[in-house]
């Protein structure tokens, strides 16, 4: 059965907020730099993401809480609207109605396959754009029982209204903890607090010399250096086309065994897992186009051409992390806090090849990210924005960031989730996954962690990535080979 046959109308409930909300009191102010970034041709991205419910989802409830909580947020309360004379992007706080944010279909209970329903509409959402004669932002609950949940929410956010860590974290304020309903959730907390240790002159001339490097493989990127034509490289209008949005979900644990066998962080082991998972996808990928897809020998032999060049765009938060208790107080005054787009990048090249020994991918990825460590290179893009914005206007930056994403291959990003169980309004949550839709490459992994687990979003263009399921089981696999490996070296 066709995904779209289950789905009809439910009637609306009707409820607004009024101009007698605090945030009303704020004058119109206009969107920033890196907001408005989001609104430019090849930049018009959306976050999706999906919320596993334990049970069914009960949408007078949801309705009722958001009324009293996401809705007295400025940012979610109100319209962008364009100034017809300078083109500028304001925001205008206007009344909401929650019935044209909270969509409810109807679904056949006797779907066939509800798991791929819920895929299908998905990426039926990501053809679409949310209509700017409203906020920008909806939620959609689908209550059909699938392999791991009773329920599903699907959150759609224009990216102007906010990055990764400010939307995972205004969500979280809008959870308490399952086993204590009256605490807010914690994030992890990194110990390393500062980005960049300066602890000696050498200190100093290292940071100097791989920002230099950064710099100049960034201008090289946006005037003419782009990476290999691969199975994983999109075609030019790929941010364009509908993306299929698939999740795997891996122990924590396991990936704790790599890093203390190995001496390593977390996301050295998450990111070598990652270029394991795409080595050995891309390495299937090529054995099929050599015509030897019939037999195992892509599990034993390296069929991936030589010297490919495969970059992964890798996003920075530059703003202090906000905290959860900060954003309940924002909604319950109606303020905006701290908030916005403040997100720098890094270009990360990944080694893509068969290695014999599986603890290598950890190596490898360990000696980037420290190399990016230690470097300005995020700051550098975050800047670079700003001033090409004041020299050149914003149909430049947008320009001059669309080669960048283009002419790498995927982008990588990793969001902390919450450490406990968590309910969204008496709806205990088993999974939360984040993504994204929009971007000018075929192919995003995100990774959240959630209690005990780390899931693996992939968001991908089916045309260049037909088999994304694939690519979830080969980072899956991946996870496991290391892990085997680096428990053989302890033994």
């Amino acid at each position: 059965m066709d995904s779209s046959q289950g789905l009809k109308s439910l009637k609306q409930i009707k409820t607004t907020t009024t101009k007698d909300d605090p945030r009303f009191k704020e004058e119109d102010q206009p969107l920033s730099p890196m907001a408005r970034l989001f609104h430019e041709p090849g930049s018009n991205v959306y976050i999706i993401s999906m919320l596993g419910c334990k049970t069914k989802i009960r949408p007078d409830v949801v309705k009722q809480n958001l009324v009293h909580s996401l809705f007295r947020h400025p940012r979610f309360s109100s319209l962008q609207v364009t100034d017809n004379k300078t083109g500028d992007i304001k925001w205008v706080p206007t009344n909401v109605n929650i019935d044209n944010h909270v969509i409810v279909p109807e679904i056949d209970p006797n779907i066939e396959f509800p798991d791929k329903f819920v895929e299908d509409y998905m990426s039926n959402l990501s053809r679409s754009s949310i209509d700017r004669s409203k906020p920008l932002w909806d939620l959609h609950l689908l209550n059909i029982k699938t392999t791991d949940a009773e329920g599903t929410g699907v959150f759609r956010f224009h990216h102007s209204l906010g990055d990764g860590l400010s939307l995972m974290t205004l969500f979280l304020a809008c959870t308490r903890q399952s086993s204590d309903t009256e605490a807010l959730p914690t994030l992890p907390v990194s110990k390393d607090t500062a980005y960049i240790k300066v602890t000696s002159l050498w200190s100093v001339l290292e940071i100097l010399w791989n920002s230099i490097v950064a710099v100049m493989m960034f201008v090289f990127t946006v005037l003419f250096l782009k990476d290999t034509e691969t199975p994983l490289k999109g075609s030019v209008g790929v941010e364009n086309r509908p993306r299929r949005f698939v999740r795997k979900s891996v122990s924590l644990a396991d990936i704790k065994v790599v890093k203390n066998a190995m001496n390593v962080t977390l996301n050295d082991v998450v990111l070598g897992v990652t270029q394991a998972g795409l080595s050995r996808y891309l390495n299937r990928r090529y054995s099929e186009i050599y015509g030897v897809n019939k037999t195992d020998d892509h599990e034993k032999k390296d069929f991936i051409p030589k010297d490919i060049r495969l970059r992964a765009t890798f996003f920075f938060n530059l703003r202090a992390t906000t905290r959860i208790d900060t954003l309940v107080d924002s909604m319950k005054s109606g303020t905006l806090g701290r908030w916005g787009n403040q997100i720098g990048y890094v270009l990360l090249p990944l080694a893509m090849g068969f290695r014999s020994n599986p603890l290598d991918y950890v190596k490898e990825a360990k000696a980037v990210i420290d190399q990016k460590k230690v470097s300005l290179e995020p700051l550098f893009t975050y800047f670079v924005v700003e001033l090409v914005l004041k020299l050149f206007g914003i149909k430049a930056v947008g320009k001059l960031n669309h080669r960048v994403f283009f002419n790498t291959t995927l982008w990588f990003s990793n969001v902390p989730g919450p450490q406990q169980e968590v309910t969204f309004y008496g709806h205990d949550a088993t999974y939360i996954a984040p993504s994204c839709y929009g971007q000018p490459n075929a192919l995003m992994i995100h990774i959240v962690s959630y209690i005990d687990k780390v899931t693996f979003v992939i968001s991908a263009d089916e045309e260049t990535i037909p088999d994304p399921h694939r690519l979830g089981d080969d980072l899956e696999k991946s996870l496991q080979q290391i892990k085997a490996s680096a428990k053989a070296k302890e033994s």
